[in-house]
C-alpha cells in the first residue's frame, strides 16, 4: 500500500454522495507498500479502506479482483469485502483514478513471524485454494515466468548500480528458470503476494487476509513459495527450517500436495524469489517523486534467489514425506 494520488475534502466528498456511508470524517494515507494509492477511511457508518489504482493495475482486472473477495468471503475466507454504491458498482472514479471502499478488518500483521504463524498461514493458503476453485473469472499471472523478461529489460541497464554483477546473474538466473520451469502442475486462484503484512493476526489467532491484487491463476504450489520467502527467512538472510516446514505441513493438513508439486517446490521457491527481486529492483530504480512510499531492498531477494539455487529438495525446506 502507498499513496501516490491526492485527495482533496472536496473530491471525497462528492465521491461519497454514491455511497450509503455518511459523510467522511477523516482520511489517512497509509504509506506501506508500492502498488496503489490507500486511505484509512473513517465515515459515519464506520471505517473502511478507500483504495486508488495505480500503477500495475489494469482497470479491467478489478473485477476480478473485487469479485474473488466477495467470492472467498461467501466460502468462509475473513477478507475486505467491497463496498457497493447505491447504483450497485463496486468500482468508481476519483481523483482521475478507478477507486473503490472495501471493509476495514480487526487485526495486525506481525512483524516476526514465529513458527506457530507460519503454520497457520499455510493453513489459511491452503483453504484460500480451495474457497477458490470454483470461481468462474480466471486472470492469468502476468508476473509469472513469461513476465520476467521484460521486468529484467526495464532494470538491466542500472540493475549494476544496486549489486556489481547483478545484470549478468539475474540474466543467468531467468535462463536457467526457464529451461527447468514446472508444467501441468494443480493450478488453480492464488493470492500470490500473501506476505506478512497481508495477513491480520488477532491474539496469535490468524484472523484475515488483505490485498488481493496480485491474485491470478497458476500453480497452487507457487503459492506456497512465495510464502516460503516472504515467511520462512529470517531477517540475517537465513532459511528458518522450522518455519518452513510448519507452513509446508499446515498447508499440506488443509490440501495435500502431489509427488510432483513437491519435487517442484525448490524451482517454483527460486522463480518466486527472482519475481519479488526483479519487481523491487524495477520500483528501487523509479520511484515517483514526492510519492510517499519506502521501496523495497531488492538484496534481500537476491539473498532468498541464491539460497533456492544452492537447494537440492522439498527436505531442505523442512518437507517430511
Amino acid at each position: 500500500m502507498a499513496v501516490y494520488t491526492e485527495v482533496s475534502d472536496e473530491a471525497l466528498a462528492r465521491f461519497l454522495e454514491g455511497y450509503d456511508l455518511g459523510v467522511a470524517l477523516s482520511l489517512k494515507g497509509i504509506a506501506e507498500g508500492v502498488e496503489n494509492s490507500n486511505f484509512l477511511l473513517h465515515a459515519e457508518r464506520g471505517a473502511y479502506l478507500l483504495t486508488l489504482y495505480e500503477k500495475r493495475v489494469d482497470e479491467a482486472d478489478l473485477p476480478f479482483f473485487l469479485g474473488l473477495m466477495e467470492h472467498l468471503a461467501q466460502r468462509g475466507v475473513n477478507c475486505p469485502q467491497p463496498v457497493r454504491a447505491r447504483d450497485g458498482s463496486a468500482i468508481g472514479r476519483l481523483a482521475g483514478r478507478a477507486a473503490a471502499i472495501v471493509t476495514f478488518l480487526e487485526g495486525l500483521s506481525v512483524r516476526r513471524p514465529a513458527v506457530a504463524h507460519c503454520g497457520e498461514v499455510g493453513e489459511a493458503l491452503a483453504r484460500m485454494h480451495a474457497a477458490g476453485a470454483d470461481f468462474a473469472i480466471s486472470r492469468r499471472n502476468a508476473l509469472s515466468i513469461h513476465g520476467w523478461p521484460a521486468l529484467f529489460e526495464a532494470a538491466r541497464g542500472r540493475a549494476d548500480e544496486v549489486v556489481p554483477g547483478l545484470a549478468r546473474e539475474t540474466e543467468t538466473q531467468l535462463r536457467a528458470l526457464q529451461e527447468i520451469w514446472p508444467r501441468g502442475l494443480p493450478s488453480g486462484v492464488i493470492h500470490a503476494d500473501l506476505f506478512p503484512d497481508n495477513v491480520f493476526f488477532l491474539r496469535d489467532r490468524l484472523s484475515g487476509l488483505i490485498d488481493f491484487y496480485f491474485a491470478c491463476n497458476d500453480f497452487l504450489a507457487y503459492d506456497l513459495g512465495v510464502c516460503l520467502n516472504s515467511w520462512a527467512f529470517e531477517t540475517s538472510g537465513e532459511f528458518n527450517v522450522s518455519k518452513g516446514r510448519a507452513m509446508i505441513e499446515g498447508y499440506n493438513r488443509v490440501r495435500a500436495l502431489s509427488p510432483e508439486e513437491v519435487e517442484a517446490l525448490p524451482i517454483l521457491a527460486r522463480g518466486s524469489a527472482l519475481r519479488f527481486m526483479l519487481t523491487r529492483l524495477v520500483d528501487w530504480l523509479n520511484v515517483p517523486p514526492g510519492a510517499l512510499v519506502k521501496p523495497h531492498d531488492p538484496r534481500e531477494y537476491l539473498t532468498k534467489l541464491r539460497f533456492h539455487t544452492s537447494v537440492q529438495s522439498a527436505r531442505d525446506y523442512g518437507w517430511r514425506a
